[in-house]
């Protein structure tokens, strides 16, 4: 048997029926396979022999493709840069850090502005009373064609 693929051997019992085997003329079978005779009395084919290795082809040099030069000699270099840049920002991380916090502030601060401001210029117009401002409208007209004449109040 081939040593790279083991097949486990079985024989049938005596409540099953034996199917009908082909039968293989002496010149079907290969070289190295023969008739063996199995432990519990059953024939069947296997290999007698170790098959033999076949030696390998020598393989003609060829030369190394431009391509595959140029990428062997910028792998190294876009490593070096990778790894340059890595170093760079494990440096820079306290200041990145900060830097985020200082513009998380900044946004803040600009909210609250934005906010604050409407309220503030609308106390100082007011005077610092309270309450909406009122608007009286006094129109008056002579006639029942004449010209109609009003003033507006705020207060």
């Amino acid at each position: 048997m081939h040593p790279q693929t083991p097949y486990e051997i079985t024989t049938l019992t005596g409540q099953s029926r034996p199917l009908p085997r082909p039968v293989m003329l002496p010149e079907e079978i290969p070289p190295g396979v023969g008739w063996v005779t199995l432990p519990g009395g059953v024939r069947t084919l296997a290999y007698t022999q170790q098959p033999t290795a076949l030696a390998p082809q020598p393989v003609a040099a060829q030369p190394v493709p431009r391509w595959a030069k140029t990428t062997a000699l910028l792998a190294p270099t876009i490593g070096g840069g990778v790894a340059a840049a890595g170093v760079g920002l494990s440096y820079a991380a306290p200041g990145l850090i900060a830097m985020s916090h200082a513009l998380w502030a900044t946004v803040a601060l600009i909210a609250a502005g934005a906010i604050a401001l409407p309220v503030l210029l609308g106390a100082c117009r007011r005077g610092g009373k309270a309450g909406p401002p009122h608007v009286t409208q006094n129109i008056t007209a002579t006639g029942l064609f004449g010209k109609a004449t009003g003033t507006i109040n705020h207060r």
